[in-house]
């Protein structure tokens, strides 16, 4: 029964709450090129409009997944409209809106989709005391960005919000978000291939080298996109950790950036089949989960072919499309 661990989603009802009381928190929609409507904060920032896939219909969505064969998916929100430039009460109710009509659009199709929150990372506390709330509503894991308003996830002082993660045995998936300008990926879609690989990245490096592993050994991070370029650098990393001034970097990785590879887990959305294998290697079998990042261009719109065509065996693959997801994810019904 396999499980699609990345998938997106913005319900009708977040839509209808926008339009009806998310002026008083400083959200609201804007209409956008070719009939769309867009997402903008008063903070001064204007999303990209919605894709089509991410506002579609239930029915819509179910078809996809039965042409995929995929039985269940994992929602969460669209990491774009995060919203952490929001004063800071602000952001605390965007989020407590995120959940709570996710939750509602989840409990009404419950049989093929679970979801995660989000959370006000802008503040530890909140966002802890937000990760519990959402709990409480059904969610089970939670969705954050590898940077925050274009600062390295890292330096942030998280700990409390880690804390509670790992207290809940809670997943957190770990995405890349573009919210500043990068005018050399403009063109040939750069910032699809290389922008948002890079800012998992650089999540990764600055969680590593802080020390966040090594504080809550049993924290459970998902990294999208089969941890951007992480694996394939891994090899760097440990170089530069074993050259670099530790105390001016601030670098307090108690092991190898290598050693913690798997300790993390990863979905597969790296496109192909050579990738696949060699993120299996670097991670291990039980470390790698299926995922699509289904409504955004860069989907993987055929994942179970990409396990297929990487030669798997049916147990490996059977382990990656579901025990993985389910273990990972304790709270999946």
């Amino acid at each position: 029964m396999p499980i699609d661990v990345h998938a997106h989603y913005v319900p009708p009802q977040l839509i209808a709450a926008i339009k009806s009381k998310g002026g008083d928190i400083g959200v609201r929609l804007l209409p956008a090129d070719g009939g769309k409507e867009a997402l903008a904060f008063d903070y001064g920032f204007k999303v990209r409009p919605f894709f089509p896939r991410l506002v579609e219909t239930v029915a819509e969505r179910h078809k996809w997944m039965d042409e995929q064969r995929i039985d269940h998916q994992i929602v969460g929100t669209w990491p774009d409209i995060f919203g952490y430039g929001l004063p800071h009460s602000a952001c605390i109710a965007w989020h407590r809106m995120l959940n709570d009509t996710l939750a509602e659009w989840t409990a009404d199709n419950a049989q093929r989709f679970s979801w995660i929150s989000s959370v006000p990372l802008t503040d530890a506390d909140a966002a802890a005391a937000e990760l519990q709330r959402s709990a409480d509503r059904g969610a089970i894991g939670t969705i954050i960005s590898s940077n925050i308003e274009n600062v390295n996830l890292g330096e942030f002082p998280l700990d409390p919000f880690w804390r509670k993660a790992e207290a809940l045995g809670l997943p957190i998936l770990i995405h890349p978000v573009n919210v500043a300008l990068a005018p050399r990926t403009q063109k040939f879609a750069l910032a699809q291939i290389a922008l948002y690989t890079y800012d998992t990245t650089l999540g990764v490096g600055s969680l590593l080298m802080s020390g966040v592993m090594d504080r809550f050994p049993k924290l459970k991070l998902l990294w999208s996109h089969g941890g951007g370029a992480w694996p394939y650098l891994a090899g760097r990393f440990d170089v530069m950790h074993r050259r670099m001034d530790k105390a001016s970097q601030g670098n307090v990785a108690a092991k190898m950036p290598s050693a913690y590879a798997t300790q993390m887990t990863y979905d597969s959305i790296v496109h192909a089949p050579k990738a696949l294998r060699f993120l299996i290697d670097i991670a291990g079998i039980d470390n790698v989960l299926l995922g699509t990042d289904y409504s955004f261009p860069p989907a993987d719109m055929e994942p179970l072919a990409l396990l297929k065509a990487a030669g798997l065996s049916q147990s490996d693959s059977d382990a990656i499309s579901d025990g993985n997801p389910r273990r990972l994810f304790a709270r999946l019904k």
